[in-house]
């Protein structure tokens, strides 16, 4: 919570693989109160009303993990919503030619996008939630201490730069500093 509020401000990228991180955490976990006390929330040192907030905190997510329906799969809307957002940007930032960096950035990364799409058979996910799913397979890949290949490590690295500058990009426009507000959007500089 403490850790999600600051990533939410600072980049939202790292907030959502974040919070995807935290959604398995508390399924690891059997969406049992007392397991998440011993074995994330005890594991912080806090002051009495931090560890209650953060207490809270997890026990309204398990809330609406369980009415979203989301057990043992799926993201929390509110999540969900994020990732939206971030697909409209991204839309937005291709359509409009005053960000041709963002485009080319996007070009360099649709390859790896392409590939991972094809190993995973699933070409209805779009091009932002692959990246997403990506560096999120690849935290996890380093949790349990796994190996990477040198071409994971490039696909991950050219992932990882695009996703940046949309999170870079996203907090700009959260800031109103994105776009000029006249006739034709222009990057504000």
């Amino acid at each position: 919570m403490i850790i999600a509020s600051q990533k939410r401000k600072e980049n939202i990228a790292e907030y959502l693989i974040y919070m995807w991180h935290i959604e398995d955490l508390i399924r690891a976990n059997g969406f049992d109160m007392d397991k998440i006390r011993r074995n994330v929330i005890d594991r912080f040192e806090l002051t009495p009303p931090q560890k209650r907030e953060m207490e809270e905190w997890y026990e309204s997510l398990i809330d609406m993990m369980r009415r979203e329906g989301i057990t043992s799969s799926g993201h929390l809307q509110i999540n969900n919503n994020i990732l939206n957002q971030l697909v409209q940007l991204h839309q937005a930032l291709l359509k409009d030619p005053s960000f041709p960096e963002y485009t080319a950035e996007f070009y360099k990364t649709l390859p790896f996008i392409v590939e991972l799409r094809s190993k995973a058979g699933d070409n209805q996910v779009g091009e932002i939630e692959t990246c997403f799913t990506a560096l999120y397979g690849m935290l996890l890949m380093r949790l349990q201490k796994k190996e990477l290949t040198d071409s994971t490590r490039d696909a991950i690295a050219q992932i990882s730069n695009f996703i940046a500058t949309l999170s870079k990009n996203f907090h700009l426009d959260e800031e109103d500093k994105l776009f000029r507000h006249d006739d034709e959007p222009q990057p504000v500089k």
